[in-house]
Order: C-alpha cells, then sequence, then structure tokens
C-alpha cells in the first residue's frame, strides 16, 4: 500500500525525536567537563551545538505552527536566538529538545498531502516563504547535520556515539524496542498495523 508524503514527514519528525532521544541519552553520561569542552567541529562544542539545534527548532516549528493557526509570522523571531546557548546542562538541553520534538510531532501528525504546498513565513530581515514540505525537509536536514557533529565530538570523548540510522528498516525494530519503550512509542504507532 503506498504510503502518503505527509505520513513520511510524520515519520521523520518521529525519527527526529528518537535520534535526539538516542543522543540524549550518550550526551548524559558525559561529565560537564567534556560536555563543553572546546572541539573541532561548526560549532565549538557538544553544548554549544545541541543549543544551536533546539534554538533553531524553535524558530521553525514556531513558524509552522503558526502558519497551521492562521496566524501572523511571529513578529520578533530573532527572540529565539537572543542567548545562543539557552542551556547549560545535557539535562536541561534535552528536557526542551524533547519538548520541541514533540510539538513537531503533533504538528505533522496534522499534516495531509493537499496542504503540503502551503506557503510558511519566516520573519527574517526579508521574509523568508517556502511550501510546508520545503521547510519541513530544510528543518529535518538541518538536525540531521548538526547530530552528525555531535555524533563526531562524542566519538573524541569516553563515550561511544550511538547508531542514529536504525530507525526506518522494519527489521532493525528489535534495535528500537528500548528506546521505543522510554518514549512510549510503537512501531505501528508511527507506521500503522501493517509495518
Amino acid at each position: 500500500m503506498k504510503q502518503p508524503l505527509s505520513h513520511h514527514l510524520l515519520t521523520m519528525a518521529y525519527q527526529n525525536a528518537w535520534a535526539n532521544h538516542r543522543l540524549g541519552k550518550a550526551c548524559a553520561q558525559l561529565s560537564q567537563s567534556d560536555f563543553e569542552a572546546r572541539r573541532v567541529s561548526f560549532f565549538p562544542s557538544i553544548k554549544a551545538t545541541l543549543n544551536h539545534i533546539l534554538t533553531c527548532d524553535w524558530f521553525y516549528v514556531d513558524a509552522l505552527e503558526r502558519e497551521m493557526r492562521g496566524d501572523l509570522p511571529h513578529p520578533q523571531c530573532d527572540v529565539f536566538f537572543q542567548d545562543e546557548e539557552p542551556f547549560a546542562s545535557s539535562a536541561e538541553l534535552m528536557r526542551e529538545q524533547h519538548q520541541v520534538d514533540l510539538r513537531l510531532i503533533a504538528y505533522c501528525a496534522q499534516l495531509r498531502d493537499a496542504g503540503l504546498t502551503r506557503r510558511v513565513t519566516t520573519a527574517r530581515e526579508i521574509p523568508q516563504q517556502d511550501t510546508r514540505l520545503r521547510m519541513l525537509s530544510h528543518l529535518f536536514e538541518h538536525q540531521i547535520h548538526h547530530r552528525g557533529q555531535v555524533h563526531a565530538m562524542l566519538s573524541g570523548t569516553p563515550v561511544a556515539p550511538p547508531q542514529l540510522d536504525e530507525f526506518f528498516c522494519a527489521g532493525e525494530a528489535r534495535l528500537r524496542v528500548e528506546d521505543f519503550a522510554e518514549l512510549g512509542w510503537t512501531e505501528a504507532q508511527i507506521w500503522g498495523a501493517s509495518n
């Protein structure tokens, strides 16, 4: 049976939350000094990179939610970036990341293919408009890109980077069981009864 594109976007939102959960569990094992240590990457630490992922998620998810509700774009969207590192600890960051991940899942659960071309505005210096599909695609790519950097930085710590590519294949469901139990999810909830 052919799945709609909107369902794929929902699975991407779940995958995003799952990967953040796994990465968060690994980062929770770091000492604060390892979490903050200067490293080679686009942002200079694990802490800075995870904060960047979060603040960008706040920015984009807010724009998506506003459009869906029929509200105007955020009048001061730079508020999401006033503090580049709003959270000092891994625990705080993961708590806030989980909340925005749940918002993104809820947003994607409401999508239907017919509405994917609706335009979402982000109020930058020059307002930018993209379709829901393009904005979500960008958001998922942004998250994957920066999670990969955190994954690489973890290699230079005592904590092994977690596997982050075991979400979509049906034959790897056994590798997700523990995480799904922690998140309160089931395979059927994400993929449908037929899996």
